[in-house]
């Protein structure tokens, strides 16, 4: 029996178009691996998984010009007990730089049986071209809404929000009002969905820190807006948003517990970027997640690290006691809202950057 029910291999063969300043999986180089690249990596990981699922992306999907055929390469290669595997999913995910461009790519999203894609603004023109870290992107979301349309499918809105840009909220909903969103995606048998959230504090993302979301600044969410979010997420707006800061930081500092991250998976996914360093997908890509690299270290040594938490961030968690990272790490006196698993991740990355592997504070 092999020891994992299934593993996803997600490869970043190309990268990505945008450098989009939320951004989780963070900003190294474009890569240029080619597609013997991506079966190594799939045939280093096929002999441990009765299930393999391989994608060619990490961060934007089919960037490449021949994304037709890297689709179907994957496919290939995606496998269940050795034989030809179900049809992959998509996501709901699409590379706007593309729908943007290529006139034949939004139906052959469709052929793959996509109905909705998700696309992500940040308020008007300038502030989602500032935060996407491309000239045009504004401009090229509402490209790709009207070609998403005109092939059924529906276009789902998310909006990252902080302190910054959550003013921009109501620019957000006169979009959606003047391009009559509601009706258009009825037309192609969707209902039409939007959502206001925070994203979590890791990546790119943390150094909105400063900015993050308070408890007044819900009320500057627009009750559309707000009552589509509700609906997205099936909680209330504060429930979305979580608890402050001061109330999870004085929680944690009396949970003695640990976590093994590693311990138990039967399905893990792994990203790995164009050095071929292979990351856990429950982390940020960073040196403290890095479980090693596959051609130098080879999968089965990677498998281990996972299994046995050898990464700095996973033994950090699995030994140091929640209590000690949010009182070397937490702002008891914070409003900041996060959800719970999000603050934990937050101040697990912020105590291996301050203290590392030797536990002394690395800023002194």
């Amino acid at each position: 029996m092999k020891p994992y029910r299934e593993i996803a291999l997600c490869m970043d063969l190309l990268g990505c178009p945008n450098r989009c300043k939320h951004c989780w999986l963070g900003w190294s180089p474009n890569p240029n691996l080619g597609l013997e690249d991506l079966r190594a990596g799939a045939e280093a990981f096929r002999p441990y998984a009765e299930a393999l699922q391989v994608y060619d992306w990490t961060r934007e999907p089919d960037f490449a010009d021949d994304y037709r055929e890297r689709w179907q390469l994957c496919e290939e290669l995606s496998t269940q007990d050795g034989q030809a595997g179900p049809p992959r999913d998509h996501f709901e995910l699409a590379s706007v730089w593309r729908l943007a461009r290529d006139e034949s790519y939004p139906a052959w999203l469709k052929s793959l049986g996509v109905d909705v894609v998700q696309l992500t603004l940040f308020g008007g023109e300038e502030t989602t071209d500032f935060m996407t870290g491309r000239k045009g992107a504004y401009r090229d979301i509402l490209r790709a809404i009207e070609v998403l349309l005109e092939s059924g499918i529906a276009p789902r809105i998310q909006v990252f929000v902080n302190k910054r840009n959550i003013g921009e909220l109501p620019q957000v909903e006169a979009l959606i009002r003047q391009l009559k969103l509601e009706e258009r995606c009825q037309a192609v048998g969707q209902a039409f969905r939007c959502f206001v959230h925070q994203g979590s504090c890791d990546g790119q993302n943390q150094q909105f820190y400063p900015d993050w979301v308070t408890p007044e600044d819900l009320l500057k969410i627009p009750p559309y807006l707000a009552g589509q979010t509700e609906t997205h997420f099936g909680e209330s707006l504060e429930e979305v948003f979580g608890q402050t800061e001061a109330d999870l930081c004085r929680a944690l500092e009396e949970d003695g517990s640990t976590q093994s991250l590693g311990a138990g998976l039967e399905a893990p996914v792994f990203y790995v970027d164009g050095q071929w360093n292979v990351y856990p997908n429950f982390g940020q890509i960073d040196p403290a997640w890095r479980l090693g690299n596959l051609k130098a270290d080879g999968s089965q040594a990677i498998l281990d690290c996972l299994a046995q938490d050898k990464s700095l961030a996973q033994h950090t968690r699995a030994t140091v006691p929640l209590r000690e990272l949010a009182r070397a790490c937490g702002s008891p006196e914070s409003q900041r809202l996060f959800g719970r698993d999000d603050y934990i991740e937050y101040l697990l990355n912020r105590y291996v950057g301050l203290f590392g592997a030797s536990g002394q504070d690395k800023s002194m």
